[in-house]
């Protein structure tokens, strides 16, 4: 049974020190430096997470053993603003193809003061899961969740920039 009710968004924010165009590149050209390895849906750690450059394409993990697994689709591309992705992982973290039964992830990228870059993470509509809308939307709200995952990215910009997120 689908889940009608709106279930509220997690919403994450991270500043990093470097300019919006930068800041989006490392998020969707270098996803696997900075993506946690333990963080896979594959049977083995994926070596590259792909984000397909344009709306429709593939976001997915290519793993050690070279098998591939979907995480979702780019639902738009916009650099160096926003990258909309549909997740497609249920509350067991098991790929459904459906896409209505898929939420949403955006990440915006905005100027914030000299030389900095607001990223903003909204994660919604996680009724479409159904029944596994709760247990996902707790799961990625935890602190191992969405904010474990772009801890890995602050560290990533910071190795690059040399300087430390604020």
């Amino acid at each position: 049974m689908q889940n009608t009710e709106q279930i509220q968004a997690v919403y994450k924010t991270v500043i990093v020190h470097t300019e919006p165009e930068h800041a989006f590149s490392v998020f969707t050209n270098n996803m696997a430096k900075w993506w946690p390895k333990e963080h896979h849906i594959g049977n083995t750690p994926p070596f590259a997470i792909v984000v397909e450059p344009r709306a429709g394409g593939r976001w997915y993990e290519k793993g050690e053993d070279g098998s591939e697994c979907d995480w979702g689709t780019v639902l738009r591309y916009e650099p160096p603003h926003r990258v909309v992705f549909s997740w497609h992982l249920n509350g067991d973290f098991e790929f459904v193809s459906d896409i209505s039964k898929a939420s949403e992830v955006e990440i915006r990228f905005s100027p914030e003061g000299a030389g900095k870059t607001r990223l903003e993470l909204e994660h919604r509509h996680f009724e479409r899961h159904g029944e596994s809308s709760d247990r996902l939307r707790t799961a990625v709200d935890k602190p191992e969740g969405w904010t474990f995952v772009l801890s890995g990215y602050e560290r990533l910009v910071a190795e690059l920039t040399g300087k430390t997120s604020s």
